[in-house]
């Protein structure tokens, strides 16, 4: 009776190992080239778990990419779709309740067009940007949960260039105003939630400049030569 536990056990250990060394060369191949073709996967160093699955065609990723967290429940955290046509990968990262968190192209590791990101939990849109070549180019929209806007700002390489508006989510305009290489630079004004004027005049790389106009409940209350307030200030830490 030994004898024969003893030889089915061997034979049993024997399949498994079959099994482990062709489930081994089902993936993280290579073709003739050395390059990663099929079926690859990776793991996190330390747990071993899963990290990415995903197929490569003679060295290029094609089709769609899976990223896992490092638990047991193996979420999905990423999922990315290549595109052959033009060598872009359609992202979306997720929370680990599978919420999207954001989602947009990615070019050469570069963020591409346009990118939404969402309210927490939500469906809602918090965030549009807009990219070329991984920098900021365009119109940034920020949402309210509402789906009212709240803010809006053009960007020139990656930089605050031109208006910027600002908004209470029953839509009263906040702040108009503009920018210059990130620094308020132009015409600007500023209102309370009632809609009534409490500031405006002119920037001039960041700092405010010339005649500012102060009001209260709408109404002008004192004007000030920014210029000389600066001088005085210069003057008096002299």
């Amino acid at each position: 009776m030994k004898k024969y536990q003893i030889k089915f056990f061997t034979l049993l250990i024997s399949v498994l190992f079959c099994q482990n060394c062709l489930s081994q060369a089902d993936f993280n191949k290579v073709d003739e080239k050395g390059k990663k073709h099929g079926v690859w996967k990776g793991f996190y160093e330390e747990s071993k778990r899963p990290r990415y699955e995903g197929s490569f065609d003679h060295g290029k990723e094609t089709g769609i990419f899976n990223f896992y967290d490092d638990t047991k429940a193996k979420s999905v955290i990423a999922t990315r779709e290549f595109n052959p046509i033009d060598n872009s990968a359609f992202t979306i990262f997720y929370d680990q309740k599978n919420n999207k968190v954001s989602e947009g192209k990615v070019v050469n590791k570069l963020f591409e067009g346009q990118w939404k990101y969402y309210h927490l939990a939500s469906k809602n849109t918090m965030t549009t940007e807009n990219y070329s070549k991984g920098k900021l180019e365009g119109l940034r929209t920020v949402f309210y949960s509402s789906g009212k806007v709240a803010e809006e700002i053009n960007y020139k390489n990656n930089l605050k260039n031109g208006f910027y508006k600002k908004y209470t989510e029953k839509g009263v305009l906040l702040e108009e105003s503009n920018f210059k290489n990130n620094l308020y630079h132009g015409a600007a004004i500023f209102k309370e939630s009632t809609g009534n004027l409490a500031s405006k005049g002119q920037f001039l790389n960041g700092k405010k400049s010339g005649i500012w106009q102060f009001f209260e409940k709408g109404k002008l209350i004192k004007e000030t030569n920014m210029n000389f307030q600066e001088k005085a200030v210069k003057g008096k830490n002299k």
